[in-house]
């Protein structure tokens, strides 16, 4: 009699924490997206979502496990259990989808000498988890060794209005566009939560003047690992500005 108790009281925990689960996740990174709360801390709800799946899998199980050896109802335990697996599973999906990418967050196509921001700033911490300029050098350079200067055959002015349209496509907002300086830079949002990174491009005359080299830089605002989506934007910037030359 008490095990048919406990089974009923802890399915239906197992429902309402597994339906909690995403609830709470989703409103952390609605919240986020529009600002309410923190970037950081509309993403920490996904974390906490995670939590809840937790006990309501554990929660599900000892109520499936009561159930079937009493014979209780496991309904409102299955679909809670199903729900919080769900949900852990999303999770473990796009964790995976990071690959294994270096924990860097600024990346370029010039080591020795990356592109700075003129308008835009760089972060204060943007060594956060590197510590040292050298070590984001090698960890950079081992991670993304394909990261190399490109060479466009248009003059500087022409890659600028190029580079302007694309990132207008992209839906990013441009901070500076300057032909004559060769200096490009826009801020990308990322995902639902709308996390900004910084962008920022030089383009110089090749010796003959009659193309440009490019070099590209892309950094996160926030975060130590950006699981490789600077890079993804850096190459597919890159690809498409030259697509066009």
């Amino acid at each position: 009699m008490a095990d048919g108790k406990w089974a009923k009281r802890l399915s239906k925990s197992a429902l309402i924490l597994g339906i909690a689960a995403p609830v709470v996740a989703v409103v952390g990174v609605t919240l986020a997206r529009y600002d309410m709360i923190g970037k950081l801390a509309g993403f920490s709800g996904i974390l906490a979502g995670a939590l809840i799946a937790a006990v309501a899998i554990l929660a599900g199980i000892i109520a499936l496990t009561l159930a079937f050896k009493n014979g209780g109802s496991k309904k409102a335990a299955f679909v809670g259990l199903l729900i919080a697996i769900i949900y852990i599973s999303f999770l473990g999906s796009r964790a995976a989808a990071g690959g294994d990418v270096p924990a860097i967050h600024d990346i370029t196509t010039d080591l020795a000498n990356p592109p700075q921001f003129a308008s835009l700033s760089l972060r204060a911490d943007n060594l956060a988890g590197v510590e040292t300029v050298e070590n984001w050098r090698a960890i950079h350079s081992q991670g993304y060794p394909d990261l190399q200067s490109v060479t466009i055959a248009k003059p500087v002015a022409e890659v600028i209005a190029r580079a302007e349209a694309i990132a207008g496509d992209l839906g990013w907002e441009v901070a500076v566009a300057d032909p004559q300086a060769g200096h490009f830079e826009a801020t990308a949002s990322v995902s639902y939560i709308r996390f900004k990174d910084d962008v920022v491009l030089r383009v110089v005359p090749t010796e003959d003047g009659a193309g440009s080299t490019v070099d590209m830089r892309s950094v996160s605002r926030i975060g130590v690992s950006d699981l490789g989506v600077n890079a993804k934007r850096v190459r597919s910037f890159l690809d498409a500005l030259s697509k066009d030359s």
